[in-house]
């Protein structure tokens, strides 16, 4: 299921608090009547289909638990009531998240009848976010968060202090198995506050129960960072076994606190560090506004680079919207027309020339984006894109006059942004004609595909796919051993460009990269179009040595920086060709790493011939399809992107200019890599 199709179904689904569910309505030959009608009750609904709640049942939705635990306790900072929240990782990879706000109410709901937080952890839309003055600004407003991760979790225990006195309470399954339980005073010198513990239920969460202490630490310094002054602390006191294995070498316990009291200004010199980029004006702009109403704000702050690629990310109430929304999009309009009334009015802009596009004022630009308002409309419990209307022109009337305002009173600044902006703008326009000229190339050809590529029968994007293969050798074995009818195969030669280093006029004008974009019939940057995606699985299959890896993470740069949809989307995969292959009384055996080598070879007796292969030409039709073609034996790595800020970091550092950064990041990571794949 993709995004779009997740946030319908959750947006019509996520207003009831039973599903009806049909069941084998396939069998024509059973009736269909009453009795085939089903009422989950209570959270049964959100054990049957959790997809509908946290996105996915994978290590994204397990780490979405997380997050909607600590997305409450952020809503008590928000408040005003809250300055400190830890979470730890615990032995068995249990979650403990703590807050020192006002702890959830434990006096009894009128309509219900039952203490507040058994309410609040046993019904779904159930909370203190819909009205009544409790949380003027909130990201969980939907009130399924704290309910829905009860629901999905083995146990789960609540623990508030309230005035003085303590309360406790047990579920298991989304079941409360005690009752409110008073504890007694709390001990002497204790704040207010809320702990939550919990352990995700495997029963749910088939493919992985362990957290990555790194994906928590990149949301938990988000958060810091979008609430000035909020301390949050990360504990990891797992054993090393029971973390993933690229972790497993970390001290025990792990800690780190974040603190940030510049707030979002430090967010954008943090990021540009990360990218190990150079800025282009010393100081970061720092611009907020509260509406007339007083119930949002918006605060924007914002630094250019010498990179190619804007970095632009959005929160509101500190909720990262990853598909934008209003307030991002009056932020992009507002600032485009700054940028153009200034240059005309100084003559930057010549009576002729035209104006600058909306990618020319952004390029090199990092921006993050935060709002808080009191009524947020998000599409769907995932909260990927803001909808309400009028925080579009509270961003755009405070960007497009305080841009004004800092380009008028910093002009060494002005100069040097317009500078970079108007040679984007002239490469943009090389680029328009290099297009047009591949554009009457492709008209003047008999066969507008590229030359070297073996298309495939079928049409059908839903059953195609094409093999990116390294050389004509690797490319003469996989189109010998392919299945015609689904499977193309593209063969390249030699290294690509490095996009990193380029603009898109560069990618017109390059004969190792024109080839791939032709054949996938999407075009590239501000032409492309995922509907015209003529595969749906884009396969790289290179050598397993340094410059297959090379040619991958060229690829893959190209893919994201000029073709980002298609990885968001899922289409990108990586091939796993074996490293060897071993043989024993005439028959061969194949292994992907040497531990599975080792494995074969001590299964087999011993004594076996091995064959080490060092590029895929090594290997012919039938052994290339047996090992690395044939979907029903093959081995793919699907290219995902669960953080695009830190895949945009990534891509600069391994790619741009810079050798130190490059070298650190290998440094860092060589510990980490998973060398049995």
């Amino acid at each position: 299921m993709d995004n779009k199709d997740l946030n319908e179904v959750m947006e019509e689904e996520n207003e009831i608090d039973a599903v009806n569910e049909i069941n084998d309505m396939t069998k024509t030959d059973q009736a269909y009547d009453s009795d085939q009608i089903q009422v989950l009750e209570g959270l049964e609904a959100v054990r049957k289909r959790p997809g509908m709640y946290i996105g996915s049942t994978g290590p994204r939705g397990l780490h979405h638990l997380v997050y909607e635990i600590v997305d409450n306790a952020i809503d008590e900072a928000l408040a005003g009531f809250c300055d400190k929240i830890v979470v730890k990782l615990l032995p068995g990879n249990v979650v403990y998240v703590s807050d020192n706000g006002r702890g959830i109410p434990v006096g009894i709901q009128h309509q219900t009848g039952l203490p507040a937080v058994t309410v609040v952890f046993t019904i779904l839309h159930a909370g203190g976010k819909f009205g009544g003055g409790s949380y003027k600004v909130s990201g969980g407003l939907h009130g399924v968060g704290a309910s829905v991760v009860n629901a999905l979790s083995t146990w789960l225990e609540v623990e508030v202090i309230t005035d003085g006195e303590r309360y406790y309470q047990r579920f298991e399954r989304g079941k409360a198995v005690t009752e409110l339980i008073e504890k007694g005073p709390a001990p002497e010198g204790s704040s207010n506050g809320s702990v939550i513990c919990f352990q995700a239920d495997p029963e749910i969460f088939k493919e992985t129960t362990v957290y990555s202490y790194e994906t928590l630490q990149t949301r938990i310094r988000e958060q810091a960072f979008l609430n000035a002054g909020i301390t949050i602390e990360l504990i990891d006191e797992r054993d090393p076994e029971e973390r993933i294995s690229e972790e497993r070498d970390l001290e025990r316990p792990v800690v780190n606190s974040f603190c940030y009291k510049g707030g979002i200004r430090e967010f954008v010199d943090y990021l540009n560090k990360k990218k190990a980029v150079e800025v282009i004006h010393p100081d970061i702009m720092h611009f907020s506004t509260v509406a007339a109403d007083n119930n949002s704000t918006a605060e924007v702050a914002m630094q250019y680079t010498d990179s190619f690629n804007e970095l632009i990310l959005s929160f509101a109430n500190d909720i990262r919207t990853v598909d934008g929304g209003t307030h991002e999009d009056g932020f992009k309009r507002a600032l485009t027309r700054a940028m153009n009334e200034y240059a005309r009015k100084y003559n930057i802009l010549k009576e002729n020339d035209k104006n600058l596009s909306g990618e020319d004022v952004r390029e090199g630009l990092t921006c993050v984006i935060s709002v808080k308002l009191k009524e947020a409309q998000f599409e769907g419990q995932t909260k990927a894109k803001l909808g309400n209307t009028e925080i579009s022109g509270l961003v755009s009337n405070l960007i497009y006059k305080s841009v004004m305002e800092y380009l008028e009173e910093n002009p060494a600044a002005a100069r040097a942004i317009f500078d970079k902006a108007l040679t984007a703008s002239r490469a943009r326009e090389a680029a328009r004609k290099a297009r047009e000229l591949a554009r009457r190339k492709t008209a003047l050809e008999s066969n507008s595909l590229p030359g070297k590529l073996a298309d495939c029968q079928s049409r059908d994007p839903e059953e195609t796919e094409i093999y990116i293969v390294e050389g004509d050798s690797a490319g003469g074995s996989a189109k010998g051993g392919r299945d015609r009818k689904f499977q193309a195969i593209l063969p390249l030669w030699g290294k690509m460009l490095n996009v990193e280093k380029a603009r898109l006029d560069k990618v017109y004008s390059n004969e190792k990269l024109m080839p791939v974009v032709t054949a996938l019939g999407t075009g590239i940057g501000e032409d492309f179009d995922i509907s015209k995606l003529r595969y749906g699985k884009v396969i790289i299959m290179a050598d397993a040595d340094v410059d297959g890896s090379h040619i991958r993470t060229l690829l893959l740069t190209f893919f994201f920086r000029f073709m980002r949809p298609l990885v968001e989307q899922g289409h990108v995969y990586l091939a796993q060709p074996p490293l060897y292959r071993i043989t024993k009384n005439k028959r061969h055996y194949y292994a992907f790493s040497d531990p599975q080598r080792d494995k074969i070879i001590a299964e087999l007796g011993g004594n076996c011939p091995i064959q080490r292969y060092k590029g895929l030409g090594e290997m012919d039709p039938i052994q290339l399809w047996e090992t690395t073609m044939d979907p029903a034996a093959r081995t793919m790595r699907r290219v995902e992107v669960d953080d695009a800020a830190r895949a945009d970091q990534v891509f600069t550092i391994l790619m741009g200019d810079k050798v130190e950064p490059r070298r650190d990041f290998i440094v860092e990571n060589a510990q980490k890599a998973n060398w049995d794949v």
